[in-house]
C-alpha cells in the first residue's frame, strides 16, 4: 500500500497515512524472522552441523513445531485484529500517530471505513489511512453525548451579557439554555463546573424577572 506524498515549498510533507504506514513498515521490519528465514536458517544448521555430533531428526521436528505453533498464533491475533477493525465503522475514534521526526499528532474523527492488506487493518478516517497499532480510544456514545451537549451548553451560555446587562432579546438564549440543562443527568453534568451550572440558573431566575418585550403595550391598549 503506497501514500502519496505531498510538496510544499519543494519539500516533501509527511502526510498522516505516510506516518502512519511507516511506523507499521519499521513494525514488520523489527517484528523478528517469517516461516521463510526459519526454514533457511534450520536448513543452514544441519548444512554445517558437527558430523561427529548431528543434531538429531527429533530436535528439527520440535523446533520446526514450535515455530508454527508461534505462527498459528500471530495469524489468530491478526484475525481478530481484523474482526475488531470492522466492528469500528460509523464510530469516533482517537488515533495518536507518531511521525519520522518523533512528533505525536492526534486524530479524531468517525470511521469512515477498513482496508485490508497483508493480514493488516487500516481505519479510513478523513480520507486519511490510520494503521489499527496508532489506535487509542474508542468514543463511547455516552461519552459523545453528553461532549455534544455540554459544547452546545457552553456555545450558549457564552452568547449571554454579563447579568446585569441581560435584556429581553437574550431570551432566547436563556431558554435554550434552560432546556438543555433540564434536559441533562448526572453524568451529563460532569462535563460542565458548578460555576457555569450555578451561572445558568441565576440567568434563568434574572430573565423571569424581566417583562417579555410588548407585555407593556398590551396593558396600554386595554386602557
Amino acid at each position: 500500500m503506497g501514500a502519496v506524498q505531498q510538496v510544499e515549498n519543494g519539500k516533501f510533507v509527511e502526510s498522516q497515512t505516510a506516518a502512519s504506514l511507516a511506523k507499521e513498515n519499521l513494525k514488520k521490519s523489527n517484528s523478528g524472522m517469517d516461516k521463510e528465514a526459519f526454514l533457511q536458517l534450520l536448513v543452514a544448521q544441519m548444512k554445517y552441523q558437527d558430523p561427529l555430533e548431528p543434531t538429531s531428526n527429533t530436535e528439527y521436528i520440535s523446533q520446526f513445531a514450535t515455530f508454527s505453533s508461534l505462527e498459528q498464533m500471530q495469524n489468530m491475533s491478526a484475525t481478530l485484529e481484523l474482526s475488531r477493525a470492522s466492528t469500528l465503522v460509523g464510530q469516533t475514534v482517537l488515533m495518536k500517530v507518531t511521525d519520522s521526526t518523533g512528533k505525536t499528532t492526534q486524530v479524531q474523527g468517525n470511521v469512515d471505513f477498513v482496508v485490508y492488506e497483508n493480514n493488516k487493518a487500516y481505519l479510513s478516517i478523513g480520507g486519511e489511512l490510520y494503521s489499527m497499532d496508532d489506535l487509542d480510544t474508542v468514543a463511547d456514545k455516552k461519552y459523545l453525548e453528553a461532549y455534544a451537549l455540554a459544547a452546545d451548553f457552553m456555545n450558549t451560555y457564552n452568547k449571554l451579557p454579563e447579568i446585569g446587562n441581560l435584556s429581553d432579546i437574550d431570551r432566547e438564549n436563556v431558554e435554550k439554555l434552560e432546556k438543555i440543562l433540564s434536559s441533562m443527568d448526572d453524568y451529563q453534568k460532569s462535563f460542565l463546573t458548578d460555576d457555569y451550572i450555578e451561572g445558568a440558573e441565576e440567568y434563568i431566575q434574572r430573565m423571569k424577572d424581566i417583562t417579555p418585550t410588548g407585555d407593556d403595550n398590551d396593558d396600554d391598549d386595554d386602557e
